[in-house]
């Protein structure tokens, strides 16, 4: 998983703008462990909005 929070929140917004539309989507087509993304993304202040499919 990439290791910096804010490359990884960069990274996953654009899979979700880009190819996925959804969370859960994205999360059966990835290596990642969704749950550690989540919470990686939390620990800087972000969450997944389903409305707007992204991390904000």
């Amino acid at each position: 998983m990439i290791k910096d929070p804010h490359i990884l929140l960069s990274y996953i917004n654009t899979q979700l703008r880009d190819k996925y539309s959804s969370l859960d989507e994205l999360s059966d087509n990835i290596d990642y462990d969704i749950v550690d993304v989540v919470e990686t993304l939390a620990s800087i202040g972000y969450y997944y909005d389903s409305n707007l499919n992204k991390f904000v």
